[in-house]
């Protein structure tokens, strides 16, 4: 499982790389393009904060606490490595490191992040594919520790 996750995370990293690129080629900053109609737009911005815009202006604060998550998540992930009743678990924790590593990517080589999918359904922050990377690996860790929980209590 190791080597499988850790070619997903480069998989993961590359397409949150090619959406951001082809976004910023394509896609004047600031402004906004159809994607699914009623669903979702594309629209191109550059957050220097965490999500929502939090602590804008933050790049070093962020840079360090990437790393550090990345040491965290890297020691979890070695522990689980060879456990397969934590695949969940760290299935999860490939997505957050792909996550983490493509907005690190943003933060160091141009000192904001890449944002760009807007849900016209609903009043949601705009958010890009790292982000939805980390977000469901927590949802997949919050199942695994779930499950984990229940395969102990029976």
């Amino acid at each position: 499982m190791l080597i499988a996750n850790i070619i997903l995370i480069v998989v993961l990293v590359g397409i949150d790389q090619w959406i951001k690129h082809a976004v910023v080629l394509n896609i004047a900053l600031g402004g906004e393009k159809p994607f699914i109609p009623g669903i979702m737009s594309l629209t191109h911005l550059r957050n220097d904060g965490a999500a929502w815009s939090i602590l804008q202006g933050q790049m070093w604060f962020f840079a360090v606490i990437a790393v550090i998550a990345l040491g965290i998540m890297g020691f979890f992930f070695w522990q689980y490595r060879n456990q397969r009743e934590h695949w969940v678990e760290e299935l999860g924790l490939a997505l957050m490191m792909a996550g983490t590593i493509g907005n690190f990517i943003d933060r160091l080589l141009n000192g904001y992040v890449v944002d760009m999918f807007q849900l016209t359904f609903i009043n949601f922050p705009i958010f890009n594919f790292a982000d939805s990377c980390l977000t469901v690996g927590v949802i997949l860790i919050a199942v695994g520790v779930f499950l984990a929980d229940r395969r102990e209590a029976q």
